[in-house]
């Protein structure tokens, strides 16, 4: 399964990209990182260089990215964007996580 988006994350995507003026063909990479209270630490950041190994998923103009190592732990995941009282940002949802830290930034599996 692709890495999944919502429709509230790529209309928060799609915005960074323009107020920051971005170039077109920038995509949203998401991956992991060992660390963070539970093992592993998700990554997320803007890229417009992609490599032939990468995962794709592309929705309404938006494309997510992976490398190859990551997927492994990210496959079926999926991104949103969230706003509260306590703040904004994108939450993961991820099937293949066994526990998730409190914060959920890290996970273990």
């Amino acid at each position: 399964m692709p890495i999944g988006i919502t429709d509230k994350a790529v209309k928060e995507v799609q915005r960074i990209v323009v107020d920051q003026n971005l170039p077109d063909e920038t995509a949203l990479r998401v991956g992991v990182k060992g660390g963070g209270c539970s093992g592993f630490s998700y990554t997320l950041g803007f890229d417009d260089q992609l490599k032939p190994t990468d995962q794709i998923n592309e929705v309404e103009g938006v494309k997510v990215v992976c490398d190859p190592k990551s997927f492994l732990y990210l496959n079926g995941t999926v991104v949103d964007f969230e706003e509260s009282l306590m703040g904004r940002g994108f939450k993961f949802t991820n099937p293949n996580a066994s526990k998730s830290c409190g914060c959920g930034e890290s996970f273990s599996v």
